[in-house]
């Protein structure tokens, strides 16, 4: 199949210097082999992408908006291939596969709407008008991670290309095959050295991070990652967003439905296999109810249909990488020595990076599976003793992407969420995020602002002009 695949860089479709396998994460079977970009293709992308931006940035906002709808509607037309490149890479159940590709169009759509920044006047004390303008920064680099191997490239490229900007995106190299489709479907599109997207095995990032024609770093993945980014980007102190790490906190009090609480947060913990960034992962349950919400999990796993995703009666798929397979399979082994897992825990003798849902009760903060950050399907519940003890165990976590308060009183679960430490807090939701409002992390979870107006802000540089009277 490595023919079928091809890298777009600089406006034309290439093969790569090499190629790498992809495996299907269900079969743990090479079922791709991947074009590899080298760093003369990347230097090309960027060299390309410098070329075009003075054009780029003085396109009409309604010819951009042009080009958006064509790749929507081009998306559109080939959505069950889409699919089904997510199921086989990403070992996403199919119905979670075609919510990511119709999300990936919704954000297209709403996207668009980005490349209309008009000019703002802002009369001054003195008389003086100063004329506020957007100026698109130039080059930049999208990094994004594998669990949303379509819907992570469609928002980068959307951010980038709707304020302006020319980008070089690329991809997670374990699942990078939706978004090289993408490429080839944008390529004819957009005008050339527009955007560019390339796949490696994790040797060019250094080399895209620490460019001088990169004038920002959009990156989504780890923490640790994030930290390595920050430092290769100082020295030329490249504009920066990155959405981190996360360890988002759920706090359910003891006047709730217990069951249809459990229900709703155990359905967003276990969603995509608990590979979420905002998915619940931390449970501070009041101990009035925490043996019967306990209880109402268990029983929740018991319907869990864990296996084949290209099965539609599957909605539990595997992990999507070996490595991440193993880590998960390490934080139960910590689980079973600090607390009791009474639900799941095992790895199902089969191929495949399967794990079960797991349930674990009677578990401290100070332990590995509370404190960091699972991206499984595992739930630790911690027992609270009110409200103030669920928000400080909460606000302890160097982490702070987000965090939902659950209890039937909202006005004073909306007091409770507005102390989390966090960019997103929801009340009796969680994960319920829009893209019109701010998006961000706190802490360590996260650098840099994304959603509505932010958007263009991120992605921009004010100008501001002075006016006499």
């Amino acid at each position: 199949m490595s023919g079928e695949w091809k890298l777009s860089v600089a406006g034309a479709l290439e093969n790569g210097r090499q190629v790498f396998d992809v495996i299907n994460p269900a079969t743990e079977k090479v079922f791709a082999q991947a074009p590899k970009a080298d760093a003369a293709m990347l230097e090309a992308a960027i060299a390309a992408a410098e070329a075009a931006f003075p054009s780029w940035r003085a396109t009409a906002a309604e010819d951009r908006h042009r080009m958006f709808r064509q790749l929507a509607r081009r998306i559109e037309a080939q959505a069950e291939e889409y699919v089904s490149i997510l199921v086989q890479e990403a070992g996403k159940p199919r119905k979670q596969a075609d919510i990511e590709v119709r999300t990936a169009l919704y954000m297209i759509d709403t996207l668009a709407a980005l490349s209309d920044f008009p000019e703002e006047a802002m009369p001054l004390a003195d008389g003086r008008v100063a004329r506020i303008f957007r100026r698109p920064l130039g080059v930049v680099a999208g990094i994004t991670p594998w669990n949303m191997p379509l819907l992570q490239p469609v928002m980068k490229l959307m951010q980038t290309l709707a304020t302006g900007n020319c980008l070089v995106l690329k991809v997670a190299p374990t699942a990078p095959l939706a978004a090289l489709k993408l490429g080839a479907d944008a390529v004819d599109i957009f005008p050339a050295g527009t955007m560019s997207v390339l796949a490696d095995e994790n040797e060019l990032g250094p080399l895209l991070t620490s460019h001088p024609g990169i004038a920002k770093v959009a990156f989504t993945g780890s923490t640790t990652t994030g930290r390595k980014i920050m430092e290769s980007a100082a020295p030329s102190l490249k504009r920066l967003t990155m959405e981190l790490g996360g360890s988002d906190a759920a706090i359910v009090l003891e006047d709730v439905d217990v069951e249809g609480v459990a229900k709703q947060l155990y359905l967003g913990a276990m969603y995509n296999c608990g590979q979420i960034c905002t998915a619940p992962k931390r449970f501070y349950v009041a101990h009035q109810i925490y043996d019967q919400f306990c209880d109402a999990l268990v029983a929740l796993t018991a319907k869990a249909s864990l296996g084949d995703p290209a099965d539609p009666k599957t909605n539990l798929g595997p992990l999507q990488n070996r490595m991440q397979y193993e880590r998960v399979l390490g934080l139960i082994d910590d689980a079973r020595a600090n607390g009791v897992v009474c639900a799941g825990g095992n790895a199902p003798d089969r191929p495949g990076y399967f794990v079960e849902p797991t349930i674990v009760r009677d578990i401290e903060d100070g332990t590995r599976v509370v404190d960091e950050e699972q991206f499984g399907p595992i739930m630790p519940i911690v027992r609270i003793k009110d409200a103030s003890d669920g928000l400080a165990r909460a606000n302890r976590s160097p982490y702070g992407l987000g965090g939902s308060v659950w209890c039937a009183d909202e006005d004073r679960g909306a007091k409770i969420a507005a102390e989390l430490e966090c960019g997103s807090a929801w009340v009796n939701a969680h994960n319920a995020i829009s893209m019109d409002a701010p998006y961000s992390g706190a802490k360590q979870s996260g650098y840099g602002v994304e959603g509505g107006d932010e958007t263009v802000h991120a992605f921009t540089q004010v100008h501001v002009v002075y006016k006499p009277n």
